[in-house]
């Protein structure tokens, strides 16, 4: 039985605890604030900030385990670099220390020759005004360290007050102490996808059939999968994203993010972990994104990834602060044929935090049961 120190324990950990208890691992989940998802499933919880380098050393001392899963980002990557020696960091201390900050991830991919949009950083805001000016066009201002589009914000060009604010804003809402920025060209894309991909040691590289997903403000709130045929680019795709993977090294599932504008394929962020647009997986897919992650860490086969049927998600975000909320409207929706939502068990809400998702044959279908949804607080 391997023990697993779980890196983050919001609902993506929580999937990942269960999937990993049901192959006979031990769980610790750790997160900054207590009662976290993956804590209530989870062996054993533990509460400390994961930037803290003396507290993340001695906790996975402490705890001793047999693989360390992150599973956010905010994490003193250098910790697990210095430690790698002695324990399996999942998929890799080095893709983990890349991918937890855009500008790392980034440059890595232009320097392998993945195609990416223009791009470049400013650690201060007169560089981020100069950038935007020299760029002339309509850019995308977000912090190098952060998740779920916080501290992301569009620009049209020409648009001095517009660019300040979003200086301003990428850094109040940006993770760790990097108050950096990437500036980075705006692509008039036709689709976003995110590809699942998954690293095994001793076997092949394997895909999950391509999720398509729409963001708001740099966080997602829809995606789908089976629902559509990319046909070529999708092995081009494919191919794109082995490079990167194997670039970085380590086994798991990553999931990596494109741009789709006519015949091009266009790389655009990384994680090295269960993705959020991938939760869809969990309705799809007879072996969810964290059943594939859990089996390729603990290094066991796997055979084939079937779709069981075609669906779609929608996010339930909040909309306000609040200690004591309920989601109002399950039973209305839940009487829905191919209608399934699933609460993920926060203990509070703030402005846009995922408090659940909606599952549906399709996106009409997830957007009208989403419609139907409201939150009392």
């Amino acid at each position: 039985m391997k023990k697993v120190m779980l890196l983050g324990a919001g609902e993506l950990g929580r999937e990942l605890t269960i999937s990993l208890k049901r192959l006979g691992c031990t769980v610790i989940a750790c997160d900054r604030y207590e009662n976290a998802p993956a804590m209530q499933v989870s062996d054993k919880a533990l509460v400390f900030d994961m930037l803290n380098e003396d507290k993340l050393r001695q906790h996975i001392l402490s705890v001793d385990p047999d693989l360390v899963v992150p599973e956010i980002e905010a994490i003193n990557t250098q910790v697990l670099l210095n430690m790698e020696s002695d324990r399996v960091i999942v998929p890799s201390a080095r893709a983990v220390d890349l991918t937890m900050n855009r500008d790392r991830i980034r440059d890595r991919a232009a320097k392998i020759g993945l195609p990416t949009a223009k791009y470049s950083y400013a650690e201060n805001i007169d560089q981020m005004l100069a950038q935007y000016q020299d760029m002339g066009c309509k850019v995308v201002v977000k912090p190098v360290m952060s998740s779920s589009g916080k501290g992301q914000s569009t620009v049209g060009p020409g648009d001095t007050k517009a660019a300040q604010q979003a200086w301003h804003y990428a850094v109040d809402n940006m993770r760790g102490d990097r108050p950096k920025v990437i500036v980075e060209e705006f692509i008039e894309f036709d689709y976003e996808i995110t590809l699942l991909t998954i690293r095994q040691k001793n076997n092949d590289t394997v895909y999950c059939p391509v999720l398509k997903h729409q963001q708001v403000d740099g966080d997602f709130k829809i995606s789908e999968q089976g629902t559509f045929d990319m046909g070529a680019l999708e092995d081009k795709a494919q191919a794109m994203a082995k490079h990167m993977t194997d670039d970085l090294g380590g086994y798991g599932l990553f999931g990596v993010e494109f741009f789709i504008r006519g015949d091009d394929v266009i790389f655009s962020e990384l994680s090295p972990r269960p993705h959020d647009t991938g939760l869809l997986t969990l309705y799809t897919q007879d072996l969810s994104e964290f059943d594939l992650h859990a089996r390729a860490i603990l290094n066991l086969p796997i055979a084939e990834i079937k779709i069981l049927r075609p669906g779609a998600c929608h996010t339930i975000n909040a909309e306000q602060a609040s200690d004591d909320y309920a989601i109002i409207g399950l039973a209305e929706i839940e009487g829905v044929r191919g209608v399934e939502t699933m609460l993920f068990g926060k203990p509070d809400a703030y402005p846009n935090r995922r408090l659940g998702i909606i599952f549906a044959p399709d996106v009409e279908t997830a957007i009208a049961a989403r419609a139907k949804i409201s939150i009392s607080y």
